[in-house]
């Protein structure tokens, strides 16, 4: 492991990297700014390192016009519709930085605020544990917020996002890593060529906000049918209601299984056919947002001077369903006194070919 200044921020703080390597010579680095992976290097099939993820170079990138490239999410990831939320009868504004809905958590969430650091080794792992404090009324949650984020590198080429959270007061809470993944390498084209699995027989509907439905609807005969290997872009071009609210894939997945800490359940699996490189993502949580990159457009200019093209990453973010505090049907993401949050994600990296 290594450390390095990253950047000043405007008040004078200083931003570090920490860089986590293992035996095979996979390497991430993440930043106390947002807890934002920077970058992510990993082999292909030749065993050359290509890095997956999209982001900037600087942190002057990550300050000015980054749409949550690599980075921590809450307190609560997705969308609230309307931007509140009433919790034990009483109503909750939250920034409306979505059109009239909240995104995210806000403004401010947590992709924009400076954590601290602290690094951990143990046998066959190396990591960093980020905490941060979000005080009673911030972005308009209640209770004070005490946040926890786990980054694990491992020998066995995974990486590991442990989440833990408590309260001094009922709130929502929603974490989430939002990492923009492109196998072929960032900055090489669009992913509409890597074949997607999403192990879901359901997903959520939304409405022309991007907001769920409140209903679980099949993928059986839809685009949304990923429950065998197929390439993203294969049908993301179909006249579809869903596919033309959300631009593409913007939408959220109901995992099989019953995910729990002691029973990760497999989310997804994605390969890229010309590097051979693969992505499995195990999660501890009931759903997975599967994001198309729709909204980059050509106009950002990412590392060594890469314009990241229309869907030149897609994201995987495990998650509670979007709109949750306003669904009563959907899984609770209230959090109250005396409970702890805990959540764990593995996004594992391999060869195929």
């Amino acid at each position: 492991m290594t450390k390095q200044a990253f950047g000043t921020l405007p008040d004078g703080r200083t931003v570090d990297a920490y860089t986590l390597t293992n035996v095979h010579g996979l390497r991430i680095t993440a930043i106390t700014y947002g807890g934002i992976i920077t970058s992510m290097l990993v082999p292909d099939r030749s065993g050359k390192l290509g890095d997956v993820v999209l982001g900037f170079d600087s942190l002057a990138g990550y300050l000015k016009a980054s749409p949550y490239f690599g980075a921590i999410v809450g307190r609560y990831a997705n969308r609230i519709a309307n931007a509140r939320f009433t919790l034990n009868g009483k109503v909750y504004h939250v920034p409306a930085n979505d059109g009239r809905n909240s995104l995210h958590g806000g403004t401010v969430g947590f992709d924009k605020v400076l954590w601290d650091a602290q690094p951990i080794q143990a046998p066959g792992a190396v990591g960093i544990v980020l905490t941060h404090t979000s005080p009673a009324g911030d972005q308009g949650y209640p209770g004070t917020l005490q946040a926890k984020v786990t980054y694990r590198l491992t020998d066995d080429d995974a990486l590991e996002v442990d989440y833990e959270a408590t309260t001094d007061a009922a709130t929502p809470v929603n974490l989430t890593q939002h990492s923009y993944f492109n196998l072929g390498g960032e900055g090489h084209g669009d992913i509409l060529g890597e074949w997607l699995t999403i192990y879901a027989d359901s997903f959520t509907p939304i409405d022309s906000t991007l907001i769920p439905t409140g209903k679980l609807a099949s993928v059986t005969g839809t685009p949304f049918d990923f429950r065998t290997a197929t390439p993203i872009g294969a049908r993301i071009g179909y006249t579809n209601e869903q596919l033309a609210r959300g631009r593409g894939y913007d939408h959220n997945f109901v995992l099989n299984g019953k995910p729990s800490l002691d029973s990760l359940v497999h989310a997804a699996s994605v390969l890229d056919p010309g590097t051979g490189r693969t992505l499995d993502v195990w999660t501890s949580q009931p759903g997975l947002q599967f994001y198309s990159g729709n909204f980059l457009d050509g106009t950002i200019t990412g590392k060594a001077g890469h314009v990241y093209a229309h869907r030149g990453g897609f994201c995987l973010e495990t998650q509670h369903f979007p709109d949750s505090p306003n669904q009563p049907a959907f899984p609770s993401t209230i959090l109250k006194p005396g409970e702890t949050y805990r959540a764990r994600t593995v996004f594992r990296f391999g060869v195929h070919g």
